[in-house]
């Protein structure tokens, strides 16, 4: 009798902490479809329709705490509930560039610090996550995402590439553009989001797991 009821109580646990995550991914994918409605454009390095902002925060935070899967998961409900929202001004390509971008950037990072959990791993981690989603936005922007808000809202590509060189007479190219304008906008937003959840993380982690223990 006493090891069924030790048993019952562990699925219990184990049921309410997963319940407990599901709340606090809720939560966290709230607040950065909530900052996804701040953007903030940086026209000293890239075209204005690309714009910063500071969802991948929270995500972050979560993949942190709850791992990497989750971190998808916050990632992929925080675009539904934009759309759901605001609706789109890019056909969907913003929203699913910030998709992938994000992903690039979190889950590398959420990998590495569940690899071991300290400041150090976590600092790296975020290294790798900021280069990983800038060498894919170099990629995905001059093979699927400018491609395809070209052929949305019927611009040539060189419009693209006329854009860039106002802000940058070395950009000649779509190549050139990717790398001269794109990557360091993606590289731009992950030292700043690296740095605001590295000063963010500690205190956040204590409640999300003790609200992930409490029964």
């Amino acid at each position: 009798m006493q090891t069924k009821s030790k048993a019952k109580n562990s699925v219990h646990t184990h049921s309410g902490a997963r319940l407990n995550k599901l709340i606090i991914a809720a939560m966290l994918s709230a607040l950065a479809a909530a900052l996804m409605f701040f953007e903030i454009p940086l026209p000293f390095v890239a075209p204005d329709f690309y714009k910063l902002d500071f969802s991948e925060i929270p995500v972050l935070i979560g993949g942190f705490s709850l791992g990497p899967v989750w971190a998808i998961v916050i990632e992929f409900v925080k675009i539904l509930l934009k759309f759901v929202i605001k609706g789109t001004m890019t056909a969907g390509v913003g929203e699913l560039a910030n998709f992938l971008m994000g992903c690039a950037f979190v889950v590398p990072a959420a990998l590495f610090y569940k690899w071991k959990k300290t400041r150090v791993t976590a600092l790296l981690g975020m290294g790798i996550g900021t280069v990983a989603m800038a060498a894919a936005a170099v990629v995905l922007n001059a093979y699927l995402l400018l491609p395809a808000y070209a052929a949305a809202f019927k611009m040539p590509m060189e419009a693209f590439v006329e854009m860039g060189t106002l802000i940058n007479p070395g950009i000649d190219g779509l190549l050139s553009f990717v790398i001269l304008a794109v990557a360091p906008f993606n590289l731009i937003k992950g030292v700043l989001v690296s740095v605001l959840v590295f000063l963010l993380y500690k205190p956040l982690s204590r409640l999300i797991k003790n609200k992930i223990v409490e029964k």
